[in-house]
């Protein structure tokens, strides 16, 4: 008897764990987000699972990277005032085609738990699996994601748009 009650506390326990109401969305610049509140604009919604892990969204990835990216999920981690260095570390994976997660550390409690699970005490720091790489080295960085199963380009990536591209320059109508 007491059996059958612990399986029904626990199945009503989990049930309302999925009912708190946590999404995943997508905001305009393609980032993964969860949360237990939308904005506005937010694109892709869907109810996040218990337990479920922050991910890109990986349906449109060649089946190579989605298997890199199962045995080896990749994680930058950066803070808020970071500066130009983060910014170079993340444009570097979004070049190569990474499909990543960004961790921004807010509070110092954050910041010591990273440091003690890491052993690194600076960003950007990127972990590739249970790998962690201190500081932005492109070489390194590149060396790693290549031992990893990562592609060394990602020709699947669509091109933005070109009413996106502003011109620096008038360009020069004919003359008649």
């Amino acid at each position: 008897m007491n059996k059958r009650f612990l399986w029904a506390a626990i199945l009503l326990l989990a049930g309302s764990v999925q009912a708190v109401g946590w999404y995943r969305w997508v905001d305009k610049s393609g980032k993964v987000h969860y949360s237990d509140s939308l904005p506005a604009d937010a694109l892709k919604v869907r109810a996040a699972k218990a337990g479920e892990a922050p991910q890109p969204d990986n349906a449109d990835l060649p089946y190579e990277t989605r298997r890199a990216q199962q045995n080896f999920p990749v994680t930058l981690y950066v803070i808020e005032k970071c500066g130009d260095i983060c910014r170079q570390a993340s444009e570097f994976l979004n070049k190569r085609g990474i499909p990543f997660s960004e961790i921004t550390l807010k509070t110092q409690e954050e910041f010591d738990a990273f440091s003690k699970m890491s052993g690194s005490g600076g960003v950007p720091t990127l972990a590739i699996g249970k790998v962690w790489l201190k500081n932005f080295q492109p070489e390194h960085w590149h060396s790693e994601l290549d031992i990893a199963g990562y592609p060394k380009s990602a020709p699947y990536r669509v091109p933005a748009p070109a009413s996106a591209v502003k011109p620096t320059q008038e360009t020069p109508q004919p003359t008649p």
